[in-house]
């Protein structure tokens, strides 16, 4: 029997339910009607209205970091397209899985400079994986499965496609049970080269394992902890391999960087004569500006799914193919079946020594709150199970260097693009992606700076609207404080100071305005209290709660320009 006739679009949603879409962040829009008419009326796809298309990709970032699953934004045509790209490139950066589908001017229309259209296709190229847009409706949901399998495929990403409004109104022959998802390609370790790195990592006296995000991506975690507990390996992550294991075990070296990094982590680094990096992109927040530092003697191996990775940054004297997964399990295996373990009891008892004597004060009782202090309470009061997302500037910093991490996607951090206003959205997403886990009552913590704040603030509306439950952390110096602390380079301080009048921005109000609830704190004792209030106010309304901490205003963090020539700021 021939398939029947139905809307092009109502075939879209058919396969994006298909995919395992439950949520869709966006907004409406005259070019993508279609869609939300087949939304409207097929049901089963939840959908929050954004406030900014920027937001749409951000939340569903947030949400698809947190559950693992391909994340869906939807735009119009024309600058509601272009605000995607902010997001699509965070994701591309990240390896954040996403489908952002946006409308589309009619295609006779495109060559005569029709209303709001854009090449959105070749403006996102750039950022994304996979660019497309939809010439024939007939393509559509064949498009589309192979937009989720890109997405998901080897080093996760964005796609992007683009729908003229001609296209998505017309009727297709499609049979809704004849399609299904498409296989992803498995990426298997090649035998010979497991072996070879293990003979490496045998003869090393001082190694270490290194965890990228790409271990979290591939939900590699149990694989990563079972193998450094079997060899008794000391171990480290990258910022974006935060909470793969949590921070406090023995063997967790914490992070090697010039920014987000502890004392103990750079110093056990510059010690180690071998670094097996499984999942890491070698960011030169992580290595620093001059690679010879933290290339030195070492003896690099590099696992990595994306082929092109390899070299890219650190030359490796072993390079693998691999999925993080795969590659770990197999590695342990070929340790058992050679009854294997590296003979490195003095290097153990050393790094043991370096994370309990390197670390970094966190207990200062001074007016103004010094930023560590926040991160002491914040630890002391958050459980395992909480969700910390922070994003982009001193805030960051002192996240990577103070906030504790205890299992995988719990910390959400917008890596290499480091978009302000990142978090407000991302939380949201984050939010939603656990209700649908059926995880609602884990605390998520957005921890804020002022400046940052108020690029994505009106999404606090949506949060009002829809009764998402946020805490929002503020660091407020009143600065651009990261950049201030960067121009002192340059002998200046200009046009970062944001402060003006007695109190500068009132960010209580602001909150209070779109609903929400809030406390401003200016003394140490205050922390805890806020904090213990901003849970239950949050709980209690459905509604975002904000807890503003005024931080001195000329702080600086820990950081330099290579792993040897970090300028600590504060008594240790």
């Amino acid at each position: 029997m021939r398939a029947a006739r139905i809307p092009a679009m109502s075939a879209a949603v058919h396969v994006l339910k298909d995919e395992g879409v439950d949520i869709a962040f966006g907004c409406p829009g005259a070019a993508n009607l279609p869609l939300y008419r087949a939304l409207e009326a097929d049901g089963g796809i939840e959908h929050l209205v954004v406030r900014h298309e920027t937001a749409a990709a951000h939340m569903a970032d947030g949400w698809a970091r947190t559950n693992g699953r391909v994340g869906v934004a939807l735009a119009t045509s024309g600058p509601a397209a272009t605000n995607l790209v902010t997001g699509l490139y965070t994701a591309y950066a990240d390896s954040v899985p996403l489908v952002c589908l946006t409308g589309q001017a009619v295609s006779a229309k495109l060559h005569q400079e029709a209303f709001q259209a854009v090449d959105i296709a070749a403006v996102a190229a750039p950022v994304t994986k996979w660019s497309v847009q939809v010439k024939e409706a007939a393509q559509l949901p064949w498009i589309l499965r192979e937009a989720f399998r890109t997405a998901r495929e080897g080093r996760p990403g964005p796609v992007l496609v683009d729908i003229p409004l001609d296209v998505a109104r017309r009727e297709i022959r499609y049979d809704p049970e004849a399609g299904t998802r498409l296989p992803l390609r498995p990426c298997p370790p090649h035998g010979p080269s497991v072996e070879a790195a293990l003979d490496l990592l045998l003869a090393a006296e001082r190694p270490l394992l290194l965890a990228g995000g790409g271990v979290i991506l591939a939900d590699a975690a149990d694989e990563l902890r079972a193998l450094v507990e079997e060899l008794d390996l000391p171990f480290q992550v990258t910022l974006m391999g935060k909470g793969a294991v949590e921070d406090d075990h023995r063997l967790n070296m914490g992070t090697t960087g010039i920014q987000t990094s502890q004392r103990y982590a750079n110093a056990s680094f510059l010690e180690a004569d071998f670094v097996l990096a499984v999942g890491a992109r070698f960011g030169d927040r992580h290595t620093g500006g001059d690679l010879s530092v933290y290339r030195g003697d070492r003896v690099f191996v590099h696992v990595d799914v994306e082929p092109a990775q390899l070299g890219r940054v650190i030359e490796p004297d072993l390079g693998i193919v691999a999925d993080a997964r795969a590659f770990l399990a197999a590695l342990r295996a070929a340790a058992a079946a050679r009854a294997a373990r590296p003979a490195i009891g003095a290097w153990r008892a050393r790094c043991a020594e370096l994370k309990r004597t390197l670390v970094r004060r966190e207990d200062f009782d001074t007016v103004p709150v010094k930023a560590p202090r926040v991160y002491k309470e914040l630890n002391e009061l958050l459980d395992e199970d909480a969700y910390v997302v922070t994003a982009i500037g001193l805030y960051q910093i002192w996240g990577g260097q103070h906030q504790k991490a205890h299992r995988p996607r719990h910390y959400q951090v917008c890596g290499q693009a480091g978009p302000l206003g990142w978090e407000l959205p991302a939380a949201i997403g984050v939010r939603k992606a656990l209700e649908g886990m059926g995880r609602g009552d884990a605390d998520v913590i957005a921890v804020v700076g002022d400046y940052g704040f108020q690029y994505t603030v009106e999404e606090l509306a949506v949060a009002a609207q829809y009764d998402i439950p946020l805490v929002l952390v503020m660091l407020n110096n009143e600065y651009l404080g990261l950049i201030r602390q960067a121009s002192l380079g340059y002998g200046m301080n200009y046009q970062v100071d944001i402060h003006y009048d007695a109190t500068g921005t009132d960010h209580v109000r602001i909150v209070e305005a779109y609903g929400g609830s809030a406390r401003r704190v200016v003394d140490p004792a205050g922390i805890r209290p806020a904090l213990e209030w901003a849970r239950e106010r949050a709980a209690a309304t459905s509604r975002p709660a904000l807890v503003e901490i005024m931080i001195e205003r000329e702080a600086n963090t820990p950081h330099g320009p290579d792993i040897d020539r970090v300028r600590e700021v504060e008594d240790s």
